[in-house]
């Protein structure tokens, strides 16, 4: 379909839906959200929403990778849960009757996420090995370690006490909720991992070897190996890379949330990949940018916060979410065909 608008131009509608679709529903969700309370647009909001969304970016930018290779993680979530549950442990106050291990001693912060980053990288290692040199689909390996690690989780928690882990050390609490004050603007300390996580992956994608190969192979494995990339090596680096990033984000979610369990981190891959396709990264291989992941992010930060605002019931939102993340694929999905 197409509308006149001179006599030498024309808008086509169907691209025009292809292009911004998504983000028109997105619009209309938005306006909704703001129309039903229009308090919404406020200061302690926007910095709620930004608080909520570093957690959410750090492991989006982790998941960003492998969609980029044509690949998905399932168990991103899981890994969140793992690292929080197992960082929880270590990092509870000395005071705190109720401590896991009443033995131990005060842990310093950079120990544990360096216990937490080898952990996050052991587990992207096997992703990343099962993957490459298995030839095992993305979907199912992830699929199969997501179980593994939520399996081996609640082991570790049942060992535990299987009650929430809590009474942090007040050197960590500091750590995952401090702030600056600048100016009457609040600005946590988790929004400064964010941003610090973003430019690293940024540099990483846009400035090195490392990043050109990711791209190449996403856009096709086959010329990329015949360009002399290793492609078994930059899918296994990239599953690492990953890992890392979900086991210090889960380290910050423990310490956000101020409790771990288990659960904690469920599902928590569906909004990472959610904002990863909102924000432009093709599941079709080799597309994708930082600024868009961190966008896309956003985007669906604000719709989550906003349905909750104006008391949207959580089963709704499940559907909301789903129907976004199966419009987004859809159309990303056209967007490749046309190309093709």
């Amino acid at each position: 379909m197409e509308i006149s608008i001179a006599k030498d131009k024309k808008i086509n509608v169907k691209n025009l839906l292809k292009d911004g679709g998504l983000y028109l529903v997105l619009f209309i969700l938005l306006a909704i959200i703001i129309i039903k309370e229009p308090s919404f647009l406020s200061a302690r909001n926007f910095r709620n929403i930004l608080t909520q969304s570093s957690v959410r970016t750090i492991l989006a930018l982790g998941v960003g990778g492998i969609i980029v290779t044509q690949g998905t993680d399932l168990s991103a979530g899981r890994q969140v849960g793992l690292s929080a549950v197992i960082g929880a442990t270590l990092l509870q106050a000395v005071t705190n009757v109720n401590k896991v291990f009443p033995n131990l001693g005060e842990i310093p912060i950079p120990v544990v996420i360096l216990a937490i980053i080898i952990l996050g990288a052991f587990v992207g290692l096997l992703n990343g090995a099962v993957v490459a040199y298995l030839n095992v689909t993305p979907f199912i390996a992830t699929l199969g370690s997501s179980i593994v690690v939520y399996g081996a989780t609640s082991l570790y928690f049942d060992y535990v006490g299987a009650t929430p882990i809590a009474g942090y050390d007040p050197r960590f609490t500091n750590f995952a909720q401090g702030f600056f004050k600048i100016g009457g603007f609040r600005l946590n300390y988790l929004i400064i991992y964010a941003v610090l996580a973003t430019i690293f992956i940024w540099i990483l994608w846009n400035k090195t070897v490392f990043g050109k190969n990711l791209f190449a192979v996403g856009g096709n494995p086959e010329a990329a190996k015949v360009s002399g990339v290793n492609v078994k090596k930059t899918i296994l680096l990239v599953y690492i890379l990953s890992g890392i990033f979900y086991g210090f984000g889960g380290l910050l979610e423990a310490g956000r949330v101020g409790s771990a369990t288990n659960n904690l981190g469920n599902m928590y891959e569906l909004d990472a990949i959610a904002a990863c396709v909102v924000g432009g990264v093709s599941f079709s291989g080799g597309v994708g940018t930082v600024p868009g992941i961190v966008t896309g992010v956003i985007i669906f930060t604000v719709i989550n916060y906003g349905l909750t605002y104006i008391g949207i019931n959580p089963y709704w939102q499940f559907i909301i979410k789903g129907a976004i993340i199966v419009l987004a694929v859809a159309l990303d999905t056209l967007k490749y065909v046309k190309k093709k």
